[in-house]
């Protein structure tokens, strides 16, 4: 047993230290992902990695009252905290981009600009949930992987997998995403 999940189940006890103990231990690990999903997004983005992790934190309940059974749900929940934070900033940021209060332009004389990360994220987003319902453990890795940064060591280890299991999964859910977000683009192009 880790040193994580100990501190999970110390807190589900009812050790009130316990929810301190586990930010300080887990919060370099979050940054460094916050970091690596913050290089991601697109240019002069304003929320910064501390700002994701501390939102991440504070949605995961901020230690109190603990619902996590383990090191992998913990970081399973991390990954769908952070995906969340970022899915809905991009959502708020294409509104806005769609009339939220924004002066109106002709279409004929303004330069129209190629579809951003704001996007790319909102389809990976919406495939992904198509995807879960299908392969529930499989949409597992690609959170752990994609969103929480975890090599295919550690995913595996997470989720109780192999690593020459956790690659073959990355394979077909990458090829299945690819698949899904190309088609839903040629059917919004089509209109």
């Amino acid at each position: 047993m880790d040193d994580v999940t100990q501190i999970i189940e110390a807190a589900a006890a009812g050790d009130e230290g316990a929810a301190t103990q586990l930010f300080d231990l887990v919060y370099a690990r979050l940054r460094t992902i916050a970091v690596e999903k913050m290089a991601r997004e697109a240019a002069g983005q304003t929320l910064q990695p501390t700002a994701l992790v501390h939102e991440a934190w504070l949605r995961l309940g901020a230690g109190t009252d603990p619902k996590w059974e383990n090191r992998a749900h913990f970081f399973g929940a991390a990954a769908e905290a952070m995906r969340r934070i970022l899915v809905e900033r991009a959502r708020r940021k294409q509104a806005a981009r769609h009339g939220g209060g924004v002066e109106h332009v002709n279409a004929d004389t303004a330069d129209i600009a190629a579809p951003g990360r704001d996007q790319e994220l909102l389809a990976l987003n919406e495939s992904l949930d198509r995807f879960a319902l299908v392969y529930p453990t499989r949409a597992e890795l690609v959170k752990l992987h994609f969103f929480v940064g975890l090599t295919f060591e550690q995913a595996g280890e997470v989720m109780n997998i192999s690593e020459r299991t956790a690659k073959r999964w990355w394979t077909f859910s990458k090829a299945w995403l690819y698949r899904e977000m190309t088609s839903s683009e040629d059917a919004t192009g089509a209109f």
